[in-house]
């Protein structure tokens, strides 16, 4: 199956990695599937897609919101009959304090956006992706740094992100037998909005602040599009890109 027919769904699609991954994508030949909760920004990711014609949607989306994504895959089911990748990219994190200082409610907030919008998404991708014919696919999740190692001040992050790796390796598990393969994507410090407050300072494990080392975020695009584009019998299961100077080995 050429590019040209593979269909690809990008969560937070409207700004940082989500976008620079869709564009990616689409230049590589994908159509694509752009969800985010506001659609001013994601038809501003659609708009710059513009390297060659192609097919392409752009869907308003709370990826914690069930309903909603089932929305989501729907239309892309009647827009392209399958989906062949999922980039469960959507994510957000609470204020930098001590977790005595957290409320419940952002724990929550956390929690909905980052583990239960990638289980919902990635079920409704794997529904698709078991049914449909030719049958499997590939779901691409962003674990984050933060899958193997914390920063001070973030266990709601954290805690999400340790667990998107047991949802990868579940999926992994789960889709041998319908030709769906999982992967797990941890990136380090990309250049987007998110990380500008790393230019001029976050808190470090010893109790300083110190501006990190970025990287430009279309290195991670690459990464992904590598990822999506190998066929079903290879699989990358998990992959780390960083800036190659931030704290990582021997963070702490």
């Amino acid at each position: 199956m050429s590019h040209t027919s593979k269909v690809a769904v990008v969560t937070g699609a409207g700004s940082g990695i989500g976008r620079a991954v869709a564009v990616a994508l689409f230049d590589a030949g994908f159509d694509i599937v752009l969800a985010g909760r506001r659609q001013v920004v994601l038809d501003e990711t659609l708009d710059a897609c513009t390297t060659r014609p192609g097919r392409k949607l752009a869907i308003a989306t709370d990826v914690a919101d069930e309903g909603a994504v089932a929305r989501l895959f729907q239309a892309t089911r009647e827009k392209f009959g399958r989906i062949d990748v999922l980039f469960n990219n959507a994510g957000l994190a609470a204020p930098a304090v001590t977790i005595d200082e957290l409320s419940v409610a952002q724990w929550r907030t956390v929690v909905d956006v980052n583990l239960t919008g990638a289980f919902l998404c990635a079920r409704e991708a794997f529904r698709m992706m078991k049914t449909q014919q030719p049958q499997g696919g590939r779901i691409i999740n962003n674990g984050s740094i933060s899958a193997v190692v914390p920063r001070p001040f973030s266990a709601p992050y954290t805690a999400t992100k340790h667990a998107i790796t047991g949802l990868t390796k579940s999926l992994s598990l789960d889709g041998r037998p319908f030709d769906i393969a999982c992967s797990q994507i941890d990136i380090g410090n990309a250049a987007t909005e998110m990380t500008e407050p790393m230019v001029r300072g976050v808190f470090q494990a010893d109790g300083s602040v110190k501006p990190e080392p970025r990287m430009d975020v279309a290195h991670v695009a690459e990464a992904v599009v590598y990822m999506a584009s190998l066929p079903l019998s290879a699989n990358v299961p998990f992959m780390t890109v960083m800036a190659t100077k931030m704290p990582f080995i021997g963070r702490g």
